[in-house]
């Protein structure tokens, strides 16, 4: 079946990973077709079952003098009484003499191809986790932040960061997938938080709106908290101690990346308990922490 919707602009090599091996045959249209057209110029079917994958790309052919194939004068002894018939005859000969010479380079046109897809197939393993961005990215990340389980999960997401900050959707869609992978649920809400300023900066311009001023050093902010449900009494131990701490350092790091400019972002960690019921074989008879018994 032909396939459909190919975008045009699509890789060749890309294109052709996704057929197996043997099903396609390549024919090599020369380079002014790409610059007229596109690299990928279509797909047909043949009678064997095969594709015939047309490429705006040229051949060894294409490469060497026309010489080497077709005579320089094979159109200049044809005197201005000849008709149109021997002009063609003798364009047609050409035609079979292109066809032959590209049959012929056709195995090495190949071979040169399954290169560059073996080329390409070792930097999409670098590709396909984006690496060498996250390193150009991560470049300051601290040793304290490498070493941070949490950190180490969002690092995929580092190339991304430029769509995600600022993105409550996109950053609340990333966090909760790194938090499930360690077996934790989170909410998300806004409050407002107090902060202190040392230093306070009053805005006296004319026009200003009157949420620029504020008396003494205290203010208050909007905040973005997810409330992440971790512990009971029974967890209160040093591994608690200790997540409390990675999960600062995991703040901090989402600060720095995914957080706008004029955002803040703080992590609650709260306890979560099963609501209380009368039986498990009873479903969806719950008692609230309020009932009266």
């Amino acid at each position: 079946m032909l396939p459909k919707n190919i975008p045009d602009d699509i890789n060749i090599e890309l294109l052709l990973s996704c057929f197996p091996d043997g099903m396609c045959k390549v024919s090599f249209d020369g380079m002014h077709k790409r610059n007229s057209y596109n690299d990928f110029m279509g797909l047909d079917d043949l009678t064997d079952n095969n594709l015939l994958l047309s490429v705006g790309r040229p051949s060894l052919y294409n490469a060497l003098p026309e010489l080497l194939f077709h005579p320089i004068d094979r159109f200049d002894n044809l005197s201005p009484t000849d008709d149109k018939d021997k002009f063609e005859e003798e364009y047609d000969a050409q035609e079979r003499e292109k066809d032959q010479a590209h049959k012929f380079f056709a195995p090495f046109d190949l071979m040169l191809l399954r290169l560059r897809m073996m080329v390409r197939e070792r930097l999409d393993v670098y590709a396909e986790t984006d690496k060498i961005m996250i390193d150009i990215l991560g470049d300051e990340i601290t040793e304290t932040q490498k070493q941070n389980r949490f950190v180490k999960k969002v690092l995929p997401f580092l190339p991304l960061c430029k769509s995600i900050r600022g993105n409550k959707t996109y950053l609340t869609l990333m966090l909760r997938k790194i938090f499930l992978e360690e077996g934790l649920t989170i909410d998300i809400g806004e409050q407002k938080h107090s902060f202190t300023d040392a230093h306070p900066q009053y805005n006296a311009q004319l026009g200003s709106d009157f949420d620029d001023f504020y008396l003494g050093n205290t203010y208050d902010e909007q905040v973005t908290t997810y409330d992440i449900h971790y512990w009971s009494e029974d967890d209160c131990d040093e591994h608690f101690l200790q997540f409390i701490e990675e999960l600062e350092v995991f703040r901090g790091f989402i600060q720095d990346y995914f957080i706008a400019v004029d955002g803040i972002l703080r992590f609650d960690v709260s306890c979560y308990d099963d609501t209380l019921r009368l039986a498990d074989e009873t479903k969806y008879n719950y008692l609230n922490y309020n009932t009266n018994i």
